[in-house]
């Protein structure tokens, strides 16, 4: 199958496990996101989430929920730590192939091999990057609710 890009839908921030959370949805242009699919993401998401405030950082992440083409789902968490960087856990649902224990894209466990994202979902890790130091890093007096509130653009994602 040839390359094509994916719809990315911006929801409003939620706190979870007493951090603040950016949200990014990709799914396919022609099947959204199925909602119970979105019910099941977010009561996993705690369990990808470390705990809030143990450096000193403030209690930032960004997720990715993206739907995949066939029976896959997958649930990325992104959470600063020690002031500039990035840790990254990740579930995935629905995809035998890769360790899910069924095709079930609302039965998620979490991943154990190291990834940090794919194509359609790395372009989120490039904004929050340039966020973090727009918002957090370069200004005299860190500004969370602006980072929080700095979010990629909806629409085509992928290129």
């Amino acid at each position: 199958m040839a390359f094509r890009d994916k719809e990315l839908r911006v929801p409003a921030p939620i706190t979870v496990a007493g951090r603040r959370v950016k949200r990014y949805h990709i799914d396919q242009p022609e099947r959204p996101l199925e909602p119970e699919v979105e019910r099941a993401a977010y009561a996993f998401l705690p369990r990808l989430l470390p705990p809030a405030g143990a450096d000193g950082t403030p209690p930032v992440s960004w997720v990715v929920l993206h739907r995949g083409a066939d029976t896959g789902a997958y649930l990325l968490a992104y959470t600063w730590f020690f002031d500039n960087v990035v840790e990254a856990h990740v579930a995935e649902a629905g995809q035998p192939a890769i360790g899910c224990p069924d095709d079930d894209p609302t039965h998620f466990v979490e991943m154990r091999r190291p990834v940090v994202g794919c194509v359609w979902e790395l372009g989120m890790l490039e904004h929050e990057r340039a966020a973090w130091i727009r918002h957090v890093l370069a200004p005299d007096r860190p500004d969370v609710e602006a980072y929080v509130a700095d979010t990629r653009a909806e629409g085509p994602v992928g290129w």
